[in-house]
This record gives C-alpha cells, structure tokens and sequence, in this order.
C-alpha cells in the first residue's frame, strides 16, 4: 500500500511517500480503504518529536479519517459490514491507503451523511461536542467567548452553542475569518489586534480556550461565578493562575480530554449520532475542507503550519 511516512523527527522535509506493507488485522479488527485522512496540528508535534506517536518502523503519523469497510476479523460482533462507511479518530496509522480498525473504535458513516463531511468534522466535531454538553452550560441567552472561533473546533463549537440558544462571541485573526464567524452566527467577533478587551470585562458566562497563552485574559472576560473551559495549548504554555483570586471571585477553570468522553462503543455512537444530527438540521454548516492528495503530506503539514488554513485539511489517498 502507499503511505505518507518518516524515519526521524524533524520538519516537514522527513515526511516521505511509498510503498509499504498492508497491515495484518486482528479478530476484531474492520480493515478500512481510506477516502479522506484528518491533519491536525497533532500531527505537526508528532512528526517534531514533541508529542506521543504510536511507535512503528518507519513512522506512520494520523490517528483520524474515514473510509469503506474491505474486510473483517472473524470476530467483529457489531453490525459492521463490507461496503459500510465508517469514521475514527483515534486510531493509529492512519496516513495510508489501508488502515486497521478496532472494532471498538469504529464509528458508522450514517447512509445520509457525506463521508467528505463526517471526516471534516469527526474529531473538532466529537470536541466541541464535549466541550458543550459536558464542560459548559447549555443555557439559552446566556452570553459565552470562543477563542479561535474561526478554527475547526472553534467553528463547530460557536454554531453549536448559537443553534442552542446562547449568544456567541469570539476573537480571530483576519477580516476573512472574522466574516466567517459572522455569517456561521457570532453575534460579535473581534480581530486580535483590535483593543476590544477594555469593554467586555467580567462580561461572559463561559469562555472557551484553546490557546492557552491567553489564559489570564480568559479569566479576566468572565463574570463572576463564570466558567472558563480550558481545552489546549495551541498558542503555547498558559501562565500560572492565582487560584486565591480565582476563588475571591467565585470563577471555575473546567479542563478535559476528549479521550476521556470516548471510551466505549456507546459512547462514541451517541455523540457522534448528536453531533451528525446538528448538521442534518442544516444548524451547524462548516467551510469547505482544504483537501491534498496524501503524496504531497509535505505541502500539507506546510500550508497548516502557515496558519493561513481557514476549516479541515484533508489528506485524500
């Protein structure tokens, strides 16, 4: 099979694209041809060495995609069959032609969903569902903040929360992104160059952080007995909190691990079941995926370190 893979860690220039042997599937395994393969930044930290990888010789980086069942383990028991769509997002190896699946893992394409889409939406997506419905209030007008909004968490999650009712807010990086969030149904989306902080002070309910390095600020934005979910790092390491002030103030930091909300058959079906259903109401529409084909992996990792990708970037074998 091809594969997009690499030997050492390092920049964009180790990622190299060939033949390599199918993988062996066990009993309870689906063997899944791939269609569309999810990039995120996880994959940028992984190939740098910086970030837990699944050991392999040479590397194979991806853990989210989509593609059609072509075989089975003799002990599958669920009522996966060749030909089904299927999803995952947290499975290894997965930038490849071939990709073997626990059963376990596998989340089924539902037949009036593109499979485009649910590979465009299958992790940001399952994100932002935990984030809403476990970490934040889903309560109608109540005003919240989306760091990174235009993002692809960030996207899901504001639309979410505007379908359920709460007035959505949030900063961005560029007039273009700013303007997607807009139409995507933000009541009010900042630039980050702008001074707008001044005016929203101890304003939200909820602010959702992603960046990390904006933390103290988050809190700051929070009204009192608010909740800021904190949820990564990707603008770096978030400071230290006073957490004496936080109590002062009666304000919570929730934080959490989608892997901690996704750990049975179950639970992957009914959230990704909830998720599909905001998009099969026309509630929830994201960009169009930015997609290459997996042969050029390397302009991939290079066009999302640029930060000039708005939505999903897709590897398609």
């Amino acid at each position: 099979m091809k594969a997009l893979f690499f030997d050492h860690f390092g920049g964009s220039d180790v990622l190299e694209y060939g033949e390599l042997l199918e993988p062996v599937i066990t009993k309870k395994d689906l063997l899944l041809k791939m269609e569309y393969i999810g990039l995120n930044y996880a994959d940028i930290y992984r190939r740098r060495g910086t970030y837990h990888i699944e050991k392999r010789s040479p590397f194979i980086n991806g853990y989210e995609g989509a593609g059609t069942i072509v075989a089975l383990g003799s002990e599958v028991t669920s009522d996966f069959k060749i030909g089904d769509k299927v999803l995952f997002v947290d499975v290894p190896f997965s930038n490849a032609e071939l990709v073997a699946v626990p059963e376990a893992n596998a989340i089924k394409i539902p037949d009036d969903l593109d499979t485009k889409l649910a590979a465009s939406i299958g992790l940001q997506g399952l994100t932002a569902d935990f984030l809403a419905h476990d970490l934040g209030d889903m309560i109608k007008d109540r005003d919240v903040f989306v760091h990174g909004i235009s993002g692809g968490v960030g996207q899901i999650l504001s639309q979410m929360l505007t379908a359920d009712g709460l007035n959505v807010y949030g900063v961005t990086s560029s007039r273009e992104k700013q303007q997607l969030a807009l139409d995507q149904g933000a009541k009010k989306v900042f630039l980050r160059k702008m001074d707008w902080q001044k005016d929203y002070i101890s304003y939200f309910d909820t602010v959702y952080d992603g960046v990390g390095i904006t933390l103290l600020d988050s809190i700051r934005l929070l009204k009192n007995r608010g909740k800021l979910v904190f949820f990564g790092m990707a603008g770096g390491t978030p400071p230290a909190v006073d957490l004496v002030e936080l109590l002062s103030q009666s304000k919570s930091i929730l934080t959490g691990d989608l892997w901690d909300y996704l750990t049975s058959a179950t639970e992957r079906k009914e959230r990704s079941e909830r998720l599909f259903d905001y998009f099969r109401k026309g509630k929830i529409a994201i960009s169009e995926p930015t997609i290459f084909p997996l042969s050029k992996g390397k302009e991939a990792h290079d066009f999302l370190e640029s930060g000039k990708s708005i939505g999903k970037i897709l590897l398609k074998p």
